[in-house]
């Protein structure tokens, strides 16, 4: 990452039980020049965009929090999921943003004014959500081996968000 100064900096993102925090290390002598907490209690994940300008970090707080990579700081948060974040992924083009949680739903948000453009009903809970590298399709994984599936087979199954007849 490098700083308004043009210096190379290491963002490292702490992960305990207690609390998330953004430690910014410089490069290569390893100072530690600045440290943020990001949540209150722990991230779970954590997503840089595609375009370099922002990552996110999802928490058990249930909010997943945009933070501005060179300043360091959070520029928004998203509280419409209710469970801990389990999953995030940016668009090809940096321009969306989706979230999962336990919640039976996916939210898919514009990064720049947070704005909710989608809320994909799920059965069961997401624990994973992907875009693709080039396209506006998302694929999502969900724990729907309960229900109308077969509740004998070992795996659950890949749907897929934003082919022509999705809305």
């Amino acid at each position: 990452i490098r700083s308004l100064c043009g210096a190379l900096n290491i963002l490292v993102i702490s992960l305990n039980q207690l609390s998330c925090l953004c430690l910014c290390f410089s490069y290569p002598d390893l100072k530690l020049i600045q440290s943020i907490n990001a949540h209150p209690s722990n991230c779970i994940c954590i997503k840089f965009d595609p375009t370099g300008k922002y990552f996110a970090t999802g928490s058990a707080d249930a909010l997943v929090s945009l933070w501005d990579v060179e300043e360091l700081v959070c520029v928004r948060c998203f509280s419409r999921l209710d469970w801990p974040v389990r999953t995030l992924s940016f668009s090809h083009d940096g321009k969306m943003l989706a979230s999962a949680s336990e919640d039976h739903f996916i939210d898919i948000a514009e990064v720049e004014t947070g704005e909710k453009l989608w809320e994909i009903q799920c059965e069961s809970p997401t624990f994973t959500v992907a875009w693709h590298p080039k396209r506006p399709l998302l694929a999502y994984a969900c724990d729907d081996k309960e229900g109308k599936y077969d509740s004998n087979r070992e795996a659950g199954t890949v749907k897929l968000f934003g082919l022509p007849n999705d809305s």
